[in-house]
């Protein structure tokens, strides 16, 4: 099982997140969380590190580590993947 380290700094009116993703190598990942996702996502959360940590876990369901992209805001997953929002939403209940 792969594992996600995440570390968030607040930037303008969101995070920009660096996330390590080890799993026989390493990759590394620049997402960006917008307030308005993390309120939507993970209502009551204050930073997005379990939302991403959860987000990569249904990315790496998915893809492997190096299919992801490098750098993305955090939204874009779910038009990559139509069920994201609702998976994990359902995930963080």
């Amino acid at each position: 099982m792969p594992r996600v380290e995440v570390i968030a700094a607040a930037a303008g009116d969101g995070w920009d997140c660096i996330v390590t993703v080890r799993n026989g190598g390493e990759t590394l990942h620049r997402v960006r969380v917008a307030g308005r996702d993390l309120a939507r996502l993970a209502p009551g959360a204050s930073d997005p590190v379990d939302l991403v940590q959860a987000s990569f876990a249904y990315l790496l369901e998915r893809e492997p580590k190096e299919s992801i992209l490098r750098e993305f805001d955090l939204a874009v997953i779910g038009r990559y993947f139509p069920d994201y929002e609702r998976e994990i939403r359902h995930r963080s209940d």
